[in-house]
């Protein structure tokens, strides 16, 4: 996006959430618009990213300063078309440390119940197994531009193909060694036209408390669970909590397994790409089972796309 006129500088708004975890006061929904859209547009100095991202990291972000961010980041992606049915996104940014990375798996089952399925991602270290890894090795490539999703299909779209300039700002981390508001934003957004279901995942506490409150203010279709080493997948060892919104308001919860397991699923040894990929083959092919908690949540998701097909968005 080009601007007619120059900027405002982000000075002042660092000045604002710069001020130390107690000192730091809040923006506005309309401030927090402003000041990421001039980072996503690339037209601040590195120094000033660099200020934004640790100022933001030490306050934290409130549901107000997410809500503008995504409002300054829908304005400058690339957006999916809308569709007779819901689009179901997933964003897969963690990737896999120690255990396989099972997010094409659920993707791919969703797929096979007719659903319609979105994945973005980047890749944000260079020490972990990532989804564009997995999807390679099934022979899925990732999207060179955005178009339509048909029912039945999983896309696997890269972060700088849905919005160059939020790809900058993830790879920022790899220069300060922090996240920064992007790797929040990312779990919360819905590249879709028309009405979409985000099945989205936090790693701590908190961010559960942070997300629900984003979700109820923006109004969104999301199922939210803890995920399996950051990702949106449900632990194949043990079901996570679940919960559901629709229209931004809280409709139901998947409640955690409780008690000592009685066995553990069967899983590759190895989590490289080829590996997972093999495993993912023989669990579609009905030569392994599915996973019950991911069979769990992919009958959530399927139960809420229905629901939400046929409604406004």
């Amino acid at each position: 996006m080009i601007r007619d006129n120059p900027p405002m500088a982000i000075a002042h708004y660092i000045k604002e959430i710069g001020r130390g975890k107690d000192g730091a006061r809040a923006l506005t929904r309309a401030q927090a618009h402003d000041l990421f859209g001039q980072v996503l547009d690339g037209t601040v100095s590195d120094l000033e990213v660099g200020a934004f991202c640790l100022a933001m990291r030490i306050k934290g972000e409130t549901a107000q300063e997410m809500a503008g961010f995504l409002d300054a980041t829908y304005e400058r992606l690339q957006p999916v078309p809308a569709a007779d049915r819901p689009l179901v996104v997933i964003p897969s940014y963690n990737g896999a440390r120690k255990l396989p990375l099972l997010t094409p798996l659920l993707a791919l089952l969703l797929a096979r119940e007719g659903l319609r399925v979105l994945i973005h991602g980047a890749a944000s270290e260079s020490t972990r197994v990532f989804t564009a890894d997995v999807l390679a090795a099934l022979d899925i490539a990732p999207a060179t531009a955005i178009g339509p999703v048909d029912a039945g299909t999983v896309v696997f779209a890269p972060t700088a193909v849905l919005c160059a300039g939020l790809q900058r700002l993830l790879e920022v981390r790899r220069v300060v060694g922090l996240r920064n508001p992007a790797h929040s934003l990312v779990k919360l957004m819905n590249p879709g036209l028309g009405t979409n279901l985000l099945i989205s995942s936090y790693t701590h506490p908190e961010y559960a408390l942070s997300m629900a409150s984003t979700f109820e203010l923006m109004q969104s279709n999301a199922l939210l669970l803890r995920g399996t080493e950051g990702e949106a997948v449900a632990d194949p060892r043990r079901q996570p909590k679940m919960e559901l919104f629709l229209r931004g308001v809280r409709q139901d919860t998947l409640p955690p397994q409780a008690g000592s397991l009685d066995a553990l699923p069967e899983l590759p040894r190895d989590i490289d790409a080829a590996s997972t990929a093999a495993y993912i083959r023989a669990v579609l092919a009905g030569e392994r089972p599915v996973p019950q908690p991911i069979a769990a949540q992919v009958a959530h998701v399927v139960q809420a796309e229905t629901c939400l097909q046929g409604s406004p968005a």
